[in-house]
């Protein structure tokens, strides 16, 4: 590692020092006798969830409707990415990319959104429920898979590519024979991935009210309604667990 590295790493660990110094970080009134047996009396009240077979069913509809925001905001978010990929990628040395900026501008400023400052901003046209949440999903997603697809593009091996573009095939042929064939796995695994986000993400876009999960457990908690809170959080976790099971299995699927 030459001196550039080093200077790097003494950066880094100088803005970590900083960040300590600046923060007002009151670790013993965290760690206070106090503070310890609030948060344990907290967890027991959580360890008692709610039952209650017309309250479960309303969790696991729940469940689905916060499963199916992730699922269609992140197919919404591939054809959007992919869309917005192709003219933000230089696919070859002799390739004039003319709508390469405003592409990657526009990939930029969506990913650059949170996703709960998109919720509340569609939730002013769309109203309460899971159709904001989606969209929100999709709109923040298709940032950040469109820069993650375009660099694939950009990456992929050229000779098959070169070989069809010196024949004379048309520019979408050479696309759709050479170029995506090599970076398909590539663009399945950054969805399933993302995917996986997205069901943590659609959980808290319930807080403001973009249905799921998260519109269940920012009500019960607010009320204090602890069981139900439990029950909440133990079908958000089984809801993640399961996702990542399928997203890791389908991903080394693909790979082998």
């Amino acid at each position: 590692m030459g001196w550039r590295g080093y200077g790097l790493a003494v950066g880094l660990l100088a803005l970590v020092v900083a960040s300590f110094w600046s923060l007002d970080l009151q670790w013993g009134q965290f760690l206070s006798i106090d503070a310890l047996r609030a948060m344990g009396a907290f967890v027991r009240e959580l360890l008692v969830p709610e039952t209650d077979p017309s309250f479960l069913l309303k969790v696991g509809w729940a469940t689905l409707e916060t499963l199916a925001m992730s699922a269609l905001g992140t197919v919404l978010a591939v054809l959007g990415g992919l869309a917005l990929a192709l003219p933000a990628a230089k696919t070859h040395q002799n390739d004039p990319a003319y709508w390469r900026r405003p592409a990657q501008l526009v990939l930029n400023a969506l990913r650059s959104v949170p996703e709960l400052v998109w919720a509340s901003l569609l939730l002013i046209a769309a109203g309460l429920g899971p159709l904001a949440g989606t969209l929100a999903l999709a709109l923040h997603t298709t940032g950040v898979l469109g820069r993650l697809f375009a660099e694939s593009l950009e990456n992929a091996p050229g000779d098959a590519a070169t070989a069809l573009r010196l024949r004379g095939i048309s520019s979408v042929l050479v696309f759709c024979y050479a170029t995506l064939p090599q970076v398909l796995p590539q663009l399945i695994s950054y969805s399933l991935y993302r995917w996986e986000n997205n069901i943590r993400a659609a959980t808290v876009l319930g807080v403001v009210g973009a249905g799921g999960l998260g519109q269940m457990l920012s009500f019960h908690l607010s009320l204090f309604h602890m069981p139900e809170t439990s029950t909440v959080l133990v079908a958000m976790v089984l809801l993640v667990v399961m996702v990542d099971g399928l997203s890791y299995a389908s991903r080394r699927a693909l790979t082998t």
